[in-house]
């Protein structure tokens, strides 16, 4: 099962060498899909527009594992920005090979594409024209070919620090062919006359850049996948911090940057439409941003740096679907709407009891739908003729067409997850879990701290952290333990930091927000009673010291 994923592109490509061979001895008609016409040119200034676009939706991957890489712990960090780079490489692979004739080829009946000049490319010359613009064939495959890569990327953070990563894999490699493809044909697909030929863009469904397609797919599949697989080991009884704000804030500010060319170039050309695209993306992430900060301040009494980039994805991942369609005022309705739901649904999270490790359906799923729906309130034909006017009937459709791609998209997931699950099992075991993705799945580190972090193991945040800075007020102190030996101490205090089903001790979590430093028998403590913590964490040792009878001093 190991090379599953080898094995299904290897035989992908030698099934599909066949028609490609054919395709080139015996030249079919030019075909809907991949017109060169002598009257219509290949514009320059559009395609240089649609080349960096390419290149700024490129980027969003890597900004998401940036983003995503920071939220999670310390021995996770780097497993999990693997989860959105190895993307690159496969969806890569399979977006040539036959992703892109499955979403944009000619249609079968409105439900799939395929077209054999696409397979692998080998059909399309470099003057081709995708219809009704003025940009080659080959640089819509590959700014497409962005969004088919960044999609199932996002699923990675539902379930984040708990999957093994060859499953993944596969997994990846599947959704990206049995759910992403077809979605992207029902909406975008389209024919020699550059109208829509997939049944949902012919139904009249407004998706601008990936509201269905990207957000509500990639959300919905992964609140599918997480419901099939079990938990984080502690989750929800202990507190899981992010190990870095620093590269999460770096992440959210390459996405948004990344955006603009998400947005702005699904306008197809450097026109006016891209602009106003563009700036309703640019007003809807800052609305949103700020929305979600200011929501969490007042409910939460600080502004967090978490809270702030969360806002800022949750106003880019709304306004998608609505992007070219919209004036600036809808951008800014839908991005402070977008930061109080989405905030809401997230902090609903612990009440509900299911974990979506980094808030993929939070954010994605929920702000996804909520777009999409919001399109048909504020859309108007004065941005874009293609589009609709605000009405309760284009509400109606919204409302469909965002349902139809939740339903899809949870139900075909649900069956992947399941048998991945079932044939070749997803989640890590639990001592793997412990021990973190870097080391068991790569065998590397994120961050290589020295021999400080061969020997000292991470304290991984089973127990909840202070919401508060113990106050300096009290000073600091040290407890020493006597009567046991401080390498038993230590392999005690390391048993007891590793995260489990049950939750962490009363006297563990009393001594812990005041805990700075531990080395060998002394215990060093910043604010707190001292007799009340040597106290806890004497009954804490004697408790699985079976035997022995511990003395704590402090010391001043």
């Amino acid at each position: 099962m190991k090379h599953s994923l080898l094995a299904l592109l290897v035989a992908s490509a030698l099934f599909l060498t066949g028609p490609l061979v054919r395709a080139e001895a015996d030249p079919e008609p030019t075909s809907p899909a991949a017109s060169s016409n002598a009257e219509v040119k290949i514009d320059s200034g559009d395609t240089a527009w649609m080349l960096i676009s390419t290149s700024l939706v490129w980027l969003m991957t890597p900004g998401l594992a940036l983003f995503y890489g920071g939220m999670v712990r310390r021995k996770n960090v780097l497993g999990t920005m693997m989860h959105s780079m190895v993307a690159l490489a496969i969806l890569g692979v399979q977006w040539v090979l036959f992703g892109y004739s499955m979403a944009f080829g000619s249609t079968h009946e409105g439900w799939i594409g395929w077209e054999p000049k696409f397979v692998g490319l080998q059909g399309v010359n470099s003057g081709d024209l995708f219809p009704g613009t003025h940009i080659p064939v080959l640089v819509h495959c590959m700014f497409q070919g962005m969004f088919a890569i960044l999609t199932p990327a996002l699923i990675s953070g539902a379930l984040a620090e708990r999957i093994k990563f060859g499953p993944y894999c596969l997994f990846i490699l599947l959704w990206g062919t049995l759910v992403y493809a077809p979605l992207a044909h029902w909406v975008w697909a389209v024919g020699a006359d550059g109208k829509p030929i997939g049944w949902l863009g012919a139904m009249g469904a407004l998706d601008f850049a990936g509201g269905t397609v990207v957000h509500i797919a990639a959300g919905l599949s992964g609140l599918a996948a997480i419901l099939v697989l079990r938990k984080r080991i502690g989750y929800p009884e202990h507190a899981m911090h992010p190990n870095s704000m620093v590269l999460t804030l770096t992440g959210a500010s390459l996405l948004w940057f990344g955006w603009f060319g998400f947005n702005g170039g699904s306008a197809l050309a450097a026109n006016p439409l891209a602009g106003s695209a563009l700036t309703a993306t640019q007003i809807a992430a800052a609305a949103a941003a700020l929305s979600w900060m200011l929501t969490e301040w007042l409910h939460k009494g600080k502004p967090t740096a978490l809270g702030l980039a969360s806002g800022m994805v949750a106003g880019l991942v709304a306004v998608t679907p609505a992007s070219g369609f919209v004036k600036p005022v809808g951008g800014l309705v839908i991005g402070l709407l977008a930061g109080v739901v989405c905030y809401t649904v997230v902090c609903l999270k612990p009440f509900f009891k299911y974990d979506d490790s980094l808030d993929a359906f939070g954010v994605h799923g929920v702000g996804g739908f909520l777009g999409s729906l919001l399109t048909g309130v504020f859309c108007t034909k004065a941005i874009n003729e293609a589009g609709a006017d605000a009405s309760f009937n284009q509400l109606q459709i919204q409302f469909t067409a965002a349902s139809i791609a939740v339903v899809f998209a949870f139900a075909v997931t649900f069956v992947i997850v399941k048998a991945i699950d079932a044939t070749w099992g997803f989640c890590l075991e639990a001592q793997t879990e412990n021990e973190g993705l870097d080391r068991t799945q790569h065998g590397e580190v994120g961050f290589d701290a020295g021999m400080a972090y061969e020997q000292v193991p991470e304290t991984p945040p089973t127990e909840p952290r202070p919401a508060r800075v113990p106050p300096g007020s009290k000073g600091r102190f040290a407890v020493l333990l006597d009567g046991a030996a401080p390498q038993e101490l230590m392999q005690t205090w390391s048993e007891l930091c590793q995260a489990g089903p049950q939750p962490a001790p009363a006297e563990l979590r009393a001594v812990y927000p005041f805990l700075t430093t531990v080395q060998g028998n002394r215990f060093q403590f910043r604010g707190g009673d001292p007799h009340i913590l040597s106290a806890a964490l004497t009954r804490l040792f004697e408790e699985r010291l079976r035997g022995k009878k511990l003395h704590a001093r402090v010391e001043s």
